[in-house]
Parts: C-alpha cells; structure tokens; sequence
C-alpha cells in the first residue's frame, strides 16, 4: 500500500542480495567494503604515510628506432653546398628560386633524399659539404695533394681538419709563403682560377738588389711573359731601401711574380702573397689554418 504523503518509505527488514558473480552479502555490505578497501588503497599508495619515488613504479619508456634515410632539410642542403646560409636559403625557397628533381619548391621544412637533383638558377647543388679552409703556408712546402718525390704537401698541414677531401685552388711555390685557399667546392674553383674573374693577389717582395724608379716604372707599364703582358693592378716600395715591394695583379700565370722581377735582372729572396680574393692573413700565424665565415664564403660566391 503506497505510503501517505509525509511519511517515510517502507522498507524491508530483510536485507537485499547482491546477485552479482562473485558476491556475498547484502547489496549496502558489498558496496561499503569495495570503498573502504578502496580508501585503504589510496591512503597505502598515495597518502602522506607513503610517497612514490620518481621513476620507481613507472614503466620503462619503449625507445624508438629511428631509421637514417638520409634525407636533409633543403635549407641545410643549400648551406652545406656554400651557396648561402641557412636563413638566406629560406629566403630563396620562399621565393621559388630553388627546384628539387624539376619541380619548384617553395615549401618550408622540404625534405631531400639522396639521388634527388637540387638546382639553384643553373647550378645543380650536390649533396656533401663544402669545406673551405684558409691556410698561411710556410715555406717547403708544395701545393700538391700527392708528391712522388716524397716532399711535404699543404694537405699534412690541416691533416685532421675535416673528413672531406680538399684541394689548393691554384699553386703557390715550394718557396712562396702566404695565403693559399683549399676546398671540394668544384664550381668556386674554377671560378677563382678563370682569368676573367680578374682575382687580385697582393704579393710582399724581398729583392736582392734596390729596385730601381726606372725598372718600377717598366714594371709598372707591363712586362711581357710568354708573349703577353702582364700589368700589375699596383706597384709601389714596400720600404725606404726599395729592396721590397708590393705588388698587386690578377694574372695566373705560372711563377709570374718571380718572373716579372728576374726579366730586368733581379732575384726575389722571399715571396708573401698577403691577399688573395679579398681574403687577408690577418691573425692567422705562419702555418695555421682556419674555415672561412658564412660572410666570407658568400662574398667569394657572390664574384660575377
């Protein structure tokens, strides 16, 4: 009979069963031992009697294999190849000057696979990196990779500098001291070697004799070596007793400092190239070695 309004609900003195698999006892019994044996378990694990240690019940991190293909950012790929730095080559990629396997890219964050052709105007890129290195080269040695006479070479001066192989873009004289540039850049060397870049090298000359007004001023009007004339960009003493001399030109002919001075009679003692394609000797000891800067590497680039 249903209860009066008012009146509180019957219930049964008779507790109800908990029918559920694996259960004994009243429905209110289960229920308040599964939240007390619950409690337990929060205050046994995590309450202030007891206090995990980092890293003491976590389960180890699975690590994950990481598989090289070899792919390389396109912005690291086009610094790696000297053409600019990295924030420079976004820019060009921004731009759409950049093309991967005939197609313009101008995606940040592009990936290339090896066998994938990079093409910057009408460069094609290639993949290893480009090393240039500025030595000040002492005297006995030659500007060869290999001598069969077993003389010393530039390359056991920067032995261990780098695991790509670099080669001296042009020749200095087993005698000449100064300036020498080496690199795998393929491209940049020819560049520097091909007479119509007009590459200025400024040579310190010792003589054995004062050089004369006379003979500064025919030298300073061409000299004729092997039936061309070379004149010199600058021509000036180089002390008060005019046995030295600077000289600035962008010939490559072999030995031509040498034999400008020996064609009017004179013997040069020592031979310096201080400057060479703009680059100086500055802090840079006889006999040491260094790479060039980003700036220095886009100025050499950069020659029309």
């Amino acid at each position: 009979e249903r209860p009066a309004r008012g009146e509180r609900p019957f219930r049964s003195e008779r507790p109800v069963r908990d029918e559920r698999p694996g259960k004994s006892g009243s429905f209110g019994e289960n229920k308040r031992r599964e939240f007390t044996q619950g409690s337990e378990k929060k205050r046994q694990w995590g309450g202030p009697a007891f206090r995990k240690k980092p890293g003491q019940f976590s389960k180890p991190k699975a690590r994950l294999s990481v598989i090289d293909d070899g792919s390389m950012r396109l912005n690291r790929y086009i610094a790696n190849a000297g053409v600019c730095s990295r924030r420079e080559a976004d820019m060009l990629i921004e731009n759409g000057a950049i093309t991967v396997n005939g197609e313009v890219v101008t995606q940040m964050g592009t990936k290339v696979y090896p066998g994938d052709t990079v093409i910057f105007g009408k460069q094609k890129l290639s993949h290893e990196k480009k090393v240039y290195i500025l030595l000040n080269k002492p005297r006995d040695y030659i500007t060869t990779t290999d001598d069969p006479h077993d003389r010393k070479t530039v390359l056991e001066l920067i032995r261990g500098a780098c695991p790509e192989r670099v080669y001296p873009v042009g020749r200095l004289d087993r005698n000449t001291t100064g300036l020498l540039l080496l690199t795998n850049d393929g491209d940049l060397t020819r560049k520097l070697s091909h007479p119509s870049q007009k590459v200025t090298k400024l040579y310190h000359v010792h003589l054995d004799a004062p050089l004369s007004r006379a003979d500064l001023e025919t030298i300073a009007s061409g000299i004729d070596i092997d039936g061309q004339k070379v004149i010199p960009d600058s021509l000036a003493w180089a002390n008060e007793n005019k046995r030295e001399a600077g000289i600035e030109l962008h010939s490559g002919q072999n030995r031509v400092v040498r034999r400008i001075f020996e064609t009017l009679g004179y013997k040069v003692t020592r031979l310096d190239r201080v400057m060479f394609a703009g680059l100086t000797k500055k802090d840079l000891p006889r006999g040491k070695w260094r790479f060039l800067t980003e700036k220095e590497i886009h100025i050499l680039h950069a020659r029309r």
